[in-house]
């Protein structure tokens, strides 16, 4: 008797057990985090001289506040070196940077949040002004293709080289253009050239290393050395 009293239990313990219990709920999505705006860039001017700096050439950067953005990275690159640095994780719109005078530079804001998708500003150029400065310098060019390292194809045994430069005073530019298969500085292959791009002749599966020289009639800028390879 006491063991189908045994029995009878146990089957009401299990039938309770098991039919009333309740679904785990599913949790809800992660929320939806959309990408930040892109910021306008205010100050410096692009393609102009800097000259409201202190002696020890203080730089204060502005931009507009980009959509759903809490920080922003600013990256300021020395286009005679084109090494880069960066100030990460600014809070507001602007940053005081204080920056070698007499040399011009690039400069970058790029927006962020907690998600995974960063959105970048334009970029501007402008020419840090030195002491008894009359006349800038060009800004010196900047590769548009083919892209640094690139493979290209040759179109009719020639590759189109083009760039981009410009002049803080607005002064019309020449160009001489280096370009061969041993160093970029060997003899020029195109000069006084007013526009900005060359039809190159090139033989398959080479590297070649280029450079430009921009001129504005007093003064010079040479650009760092770009290299491309042509296919097989």
């Amino acid at each position: 008797m006491l063991g189908f009293l045994a029995i009878l239990t146990l089957a009401f313990f299990s039938s309770c057990s098991s039919g009333g219990g309740e679904d785990t709920p599913t949790p809800p999505p992660p929320p939806v985090i959309e990408a930040p705006g892109k910021s306008a860039l205010t100050a410096p001017a692009n393609n102009a001289p800097c000259q409201d700096v202190n002696t020890a050439g203080q730089v204060t950067f502005q931009w507009s506040a980009a959509t759903n953005a809490e920080t922003y990275d600013l990256k300021i690159t020395n286009l005679n070196t084109n090494a880069s640095s960066s100030q990460t994780d600014i809070t507001g719109t602007s940053k005081a940077v204080t920056l070698n005078r007499g040399i011009p530079y690039s400069w970058q804001v790029t927006a962020k949040n907690k998600g995974t998708t960063t959105t970048a500003s334009d970029t501007w150029r402008f020419y840090l002004a030195g002491d008894g400065v009359v006349n800038y310098a060009p800004f010196p060019a900047s590769p548009l293709s083919p892209t640094p390292g690139a493979t290209v194809t040759p179109t009719e045994g020639k590759v189109t080289i083009s760039w981009e430069s410009g002049d803080a005073d607005g002064d019309a530019l020449t160009y001489t253009l280096y370009a061969d298969a041993v160093d970029g500085a060997q003899s020029p292959v195109a000069s006084n050239v007013t526009t900005t791009s060359f039809a190159l002749s090139v033989q398959a599966g080479t590297v070649y290393y280029w450079r430009v020289v921009a001129n504005d009639g007093k003064n010079t800028a040479t650009s760092i050395l770009y290299t491309f390879k042509t296919a097989g």
